[in-house]
């Protein structure tokens, strides 16, 4: 997965909470746009708009933007600045069975999950599909256990992302059956979707957005990316949008599309990425 990019109104407090309190690196900076991520490799991207409205709370849009830390000492890190620095956006924890994860909000409402995979190999599949749960997982003593100050912290990626939709059946036509991710995990009300045989890149649920329809133009998703792993997987994406009737705009190495919400997703090929580049 590659960027998220999402509209904002207040673009100074949206940046502190990703720079100052996540820990996320000012990749590029502008008087409307801001670039975060770590290791170079942009993360979140933030583009202001001031008269954008607030997203209703059962509209389509992001459920939350995923950031994966490549080991636990370093999400106790992230955990323990954000703790420091912006305690109120804590909204909970849980032991996936997969993943060890934690849930905050930022000051505009989008949703943010800090997580850590356990390893592939204890991942449980029966049937084509990954078992997972939400047991109780305690931020504090995660963090006592794993915060090491004398291990230099590791740069995350963009793990996964998760969208709140109108309907499940409308979301596996077009993810699955359309852009070509596979379904991996299925429970009430929401639907976990990969490629590669990880437990999901994409999640959608119905929660709080049943029967919503097409987004207004507000605060929140602005647009998620997709790395494919090369031209012709963008090309295959191309021909099944095609077929489907789905309008594409096309550029060098991308094709962006929107979904039956109006949330818009970018694909890129990762052969057309620089180095470092989200």
């Amino acid at each position: 997965m590659g960027a998220v990019s999402l509209t904002v109104a207040e673009l100074p407090a949206m940046r502190s909470f990703y720079a100052d309190a996540v820990g996320l690196e000012v990749i590029a900076e502008s008087e409307s746009e801001v670039s975060l991520g770590q290791g170079g490799e942009t993360l979140i991207r933030l583009v202001h708009d001031a008269a954008a409205p607030a997203r209703g709370g059962s509209d389509a849009g992001l459920y939350h933007s995923a950031i994966l830390f490549p080991d636990s000492a370093s999400l106790a890190a992230s955990l323990a600045q954000v703790a420091e620095r912006a305690p109120a956006s804590y909204q909970g924890s849980a032991d996936h069975r997969v993943s060890l994860a934690f849930y905050l909000g930022d000051p505009e409402g989008n949703g943010v999950e800090l997580y850590v995979d356990r390893p592939s190999n204890e991942w449980e599949w029966v049937d084509g599909q990954v078992t997972m749960g939400s047991a109780d997982l305690d931020p504090n003593q995660f963090i006592a256990d794993n915060l090491d100050e004398s291990t230099p912290a590791s740069a995350a990626t963009l793990g996964h992302v998760h969208l709140s939709v109108g309907d499940l059946d409308a979301a596996r036509a077009f993810y699955v059956d359309t852009l070509g991710f596979d379904i991996t995990s299925e429970s009430t009300g929401a639907l976990f979707m990969s490629a590669g045989g990880y437990h999901h890149h994409l999640a959608a649920n119905t929660w709080n957005s049943a029967g919503a329809g097409a987004r207004a133009a507000t605060q929140g998703l602005r647009e998620f990316t997709v790395i494919l792993a090369d031209g012709a997987e963008l090309d295959a994406a191309a021909a099944r949008l095609a077929d489907a009737g789905v309008p594409t705009e096309h550029a060098d190495g991308s094709l962006t599309t929107e979904d039956p919400w109006g949330n818009t997703v970018r694909l890129l090929d990762a052969g057309s990425l620089p180095d470092n580049a989200g």
